[in-house]
């Protein structure tokens, strides 16, 4: 291959890694709003004081967090038909992912509502707040901005994560630098540019994620 060759296999390539870097995009955030719900769900669940509801969700994210994203992927893409379920491979992906997204979120959401004082909570319910309006007006606002800064990172390891999705065969842009290596024998350098553009996605959110740190820290 002479350098005047490789322009013209990019120029091939980009059009068709930049579509499923699309789709890659809109995986993860269906995903992240899955997770980033499922957690909030979960971590309130676990905060409720009720035992049997806390255990369920316990439960729930111990066993998530033990297992490995692909396994649950394998479990909802290949497993799920038996039962009469069929889901596309891009649906199994964005549920698989924002349900092992949610087992860790809901730990940052609990370590953050964990970590505004308690004294909050006794000065909301000692002027006749219920406990549901504590939480919604007092302890979740204060917990937000606790963690934005790690749900910011999650969101940047959901992004690469989603490679894992190629293998079910859902559309996204690993499987497709996949397809093309085998298409063009040449994986170096169609992979040096998947990476390029999955570089090109995280960056923005990692500066966003910076600056987040750097305005919370201003707040405090």
């Amino acid at each position: 291959m002479t350098p005047t060759t490789l322009p013209q296999y990019v120029a091939t390539w980009l059009p068709e890694l930049i579509a499923a870097a699309g789709n890659t995009l809109r995986m993860a955030i269906f995903a992240f709003l899955v997770a980033i719900c499922l957690g909030l769900i979960l971590a309130l669940t676990r905060l409720s004081g009720r035992p049997i509801l806390a255990g369920i969700a316990a439960f729930y994210v111990e066993i998530i967090r033990g297992a490995p994203a692909l396994a649950l992927l394998f479990l909802i893409y290949f497993g799920l038909p038996s039962l009469g379920l069929v889901l596309p491979a891009f649906l199994a992906a964005v549920v698989g992912l924002g349900m092992n997204g949610g087992a860790y979120v809901s730990e940052i959401y609990r370590a953050g509502i964990s970590a505004v004082d308690r004294g909050q909570r006794e000065a909301a319910q000692t002027i006749g707040m219920t406990s549901g309006q504590t939480m919604r007006y007092v302890i979740l606002p204060q917990a937000v901005r606790i963690v934005l800064p790690p749900i910011g990172n999650y969101a940047i390891g959901l992004l690469k994560d989603t490679s894992v999705a190629s293998l079910i065969g859902a559309s996204e842009l690993t499987l497709r630098a996949r397809d093309l290596s085998s298409e063009y024998f040449m994986p170096m350098q169609i992979y040096i540019l998947s990476g390029a553009i999955y570089f090109i996605m995280a960056a923005p959110l990692s500066a966003g994620v910076r600056y987040l740190e750097r305005r919370l820290r201003q707040g405090r």
